[in-house]
């Protein structure tokens, strides 16, 4: 059975809360996982929301600073110690190929699994094209060099069974039009209207900027740091962050369907004030705060 939603590990910023881990992020799409952010308690967080080593297939760091990346130690090393039997995939910035290096190998350990390093540079990049899925990154505005992450679904066909009728198809001879193309005068397209395939993105530490709405644009599901609320915008500006309002209004121009709020300051204490916030802003799409251990489904497709 298809299985597409984000399982989230921890939502704090900087540092870890007696409610927030520090960022992790899983995103099943179908039979693949993709691990986004793995902060300091990753792997124990990992064991909570029942996410085994095996349910990964990339990883994909934003940037390196400790929140989220200290945790990539112990993931790898976990890997490794469950001999996961695929190959496994790690994107991150390429100007922190050392820091990647350092964690990696930070201890001694029995290496048993070969794990590819795909590193981002420049302004982005399509870093895999699969027939399940387009993994891109957009370089974001951060005081350390950052990438955001998009996952695209290719477009697919929706047979609307009026026209079949109308054109006096059915039984076998849909499976027929379906794998050739056409059956006799009558074409795949003269049946069915193209399903646009779902759009996942993924938005840390960084300030308002291109990279950030090019990433959100038509998704539908858009998880994105809001670390400051509006009344501290400034020093939102200051550390490379974004605020509830700004978050959202990114999501609202980009036409988002469900918008995940995350990555939290330590310094506030009613978490929804982040959403009375986003929905000043004007976003009226689903909303969620995150919270660790939240399971956020992708939106089934309109």
């Amino acid at each position: 059975m298809s299985v597409r939603e984000f399982v989230v590990l921890g939502t704090a910023s900087q540092v870890p809360t007696r409610h927030r881990n520090h960022n992790g992020y899983l995103l099943r799409w179908d039979a693949e996982g993709i691990l986004f952010d793995p902060g300091e308690g990753t792997q124990r967080q990992m064991l909570r929301a029942g996410v085994a080593a095996h349910d990964i297939d990339r990883i994909c760091v934003t940037h390196f600073h400790g929140d989220h990346s200290l945790g990539l130690a112990g993931v790898i090393q976990r890997i490794n110690l469950d001999r996961v039997p695929h190959p496994v995939t790690a994107h991150f910035p390429a100007s922190g190929q050392r820091f990647f290096d350092r964690l990696r190998y930070s201890t001694a350990y029995h290496e048993t699994v070969g794990i590819t390093e795909e590193p981002v540079s420049g302004e982005g990049a399509v870093l895999a094209d699969t027939p399940a899925y387009r993994l891109e990154a957009r370089r974001l505005s951060h005081p350390v060099e950052s990438y955001g992450y998009r996952l695209v679904e290719p477009d697919g066909r929706r047979i609307l069974p009026e026209r079949l009728a109308a054109h006096g198809i059915a039984g076998p001879d849909v499976g027929r039009l379906q794998r050739e193309g056409s059956l006799g005068a009558v074409t795949l397209d003269d049946v069915s209207e193209v399903r646009r395939g779902q759009r996942v993105a993924f938005v840390m530490d960084t300030r308002l900027c291109e990279g950030a709405e090019a990433l959100a644009e038509g998704c539908d599901l858009l998880v994105i740091e809001s670390t400051f609320l509006d009344e501290d915008r400034r020093l939102a500006a200051d550390h490379g962050h974004l605020t509830a309002g700004q978050a959202a209004r990114v999501a609202r121009d980009a036409g988002v369907r469900h918008l995940v709020l995350t990555h939290f300051s330590q310094r506030y204490s009613d978490p929804q004030e982040f959403e009375r916030q986003a929905r000043a802003a004007g976003f009226d799409g689903e909303l969620t705060v995150a919270r660790d251990l939240d399971r956020v489904p992708v939106p089934k497709r309109g």
